[in-house]
């Protein structure tokens, strides 16, 4: 039953987490970045933390903050953060498809840390899979010629390993996973935000649009009370290369969003971009699962 569970928390991953960079994007018109980021995840952890008290469960001592801190530090702060800066200089789309690098770090952090090696047929399906990212984004390699690409690049990559580390490191301490633990992941994660962004001047000189302040709401309400927590489950009860692959998903489904959203291009190529994709996650999803 439970891995029937993290196999549908794992679909609502692909399904709402490939809608939440076109949202990033919105919010950060009117909003500075890190500030919108710490605003959103702290929002949401106070929120689910009042849910958990009118349950009438506890909540975790201060003998428990510090691993929820380093978590919170690396899943949000920088696995969050990163992403949300990079969109200040990269397209939507071009954001989630260089964070579809992150099931090689995964995988690669997971194994080196001792945790399950995958199978060649993973591994294959691995590199079918970005094959498939690669197809689905070819026809719009003119983006990578901007001037912010690099640095957009970058900063993904650092959110990449910075997922990659808080997910083993929550895989190592599972036993001790709970909600409670999931909403001060949260509150912690966004208070890093909010400082950093006040280091780096950060304030809020503007005018909120509706706009924007519809995005954040967006993002706390699905990307982070309803699809966070389901990643937290899903990490508990599946291997790691097939967890990894909802970047995979959130990549096809940012392009057709792209498409009917944006009225961005959508052809041949960009379709067998995607059943490829579809194939390499097939591959990876382990036997009788």
């Amino acid at each position: 039953m439970s891995k029937s569970r993290a196999y549908a928390a794992w679909v609502v991953l692909c399904l709402v987490w490939g809608t939440t960079y076109l949202a990033i994007r919105v919010a950060i018109e009117s909003i500075p970045p890190l500030l919108m980021a710490g605003v959103r995840w702290i929002v949401a952890g106070i929120l689910l933390i009042a849910f958990i008290r009118i349950r009438g469960d506890s909540l975790p001592d201060r003998r428990q903050w510090v691993p929820l801190v380093v978590r919170g530090a690396l899943l949000i702060g920088l696995g969050n953060g990163a992403v949300v800066w990079a969109e200040q200089t990269v397209p939507s789309g071009l954001a989630a498809v260089l964070v579809a690098l992150v099931p090689f770090w995964m995988v690669g952090i997971d194994g080196l840390a001792g945790g399950k090696v995958p199978t060649i047929r993973q591994i294959v399906g691995l590199f079918v899979g970005f094959a498939g990212i690669v197809l689905l984004v070819t026809p719009n390699t003119r983006m990578v010629a901007g001037t912010g690409f690099w640095s957009g690049f970058i900063a993904t990559q650092l959110a990449c390993a910075g997922w990659a580390l808080g997910s083993t490191y929550a895989r190592r301490r599972r036993q001790h996973d709970s909600l409670s633990d999931v909403a001060f992941e949260m509150l912690f994660g966004g208070l890093l935000l909010i400082l950093v962004g006040a280091m780096l001047g950060e304030k809020l000189g503007g005018v909120v649009t509706s706009r924007s302040l519809g995005a954040v709401v967006y993002l706390i309400a699905f990307g982070s009370l309803i699809a966070y927590s389901c990643y937290r489950y899903a990490l508990r009860h599946l291997p790691v290369a097939t967890l990894s692959l909802y970047v995979y998903a959130n990549t096809v489904i940012a392009v057709f969003l792209g498409t009917l959203v944006l009225g961005e291009p959508f052809n041949w190529w960009m379709g067998t971009g995607a059943g490829v994709v579809l194939v390499g996650i097939g591959l990876v999803k382990e036997q009788g699962g």
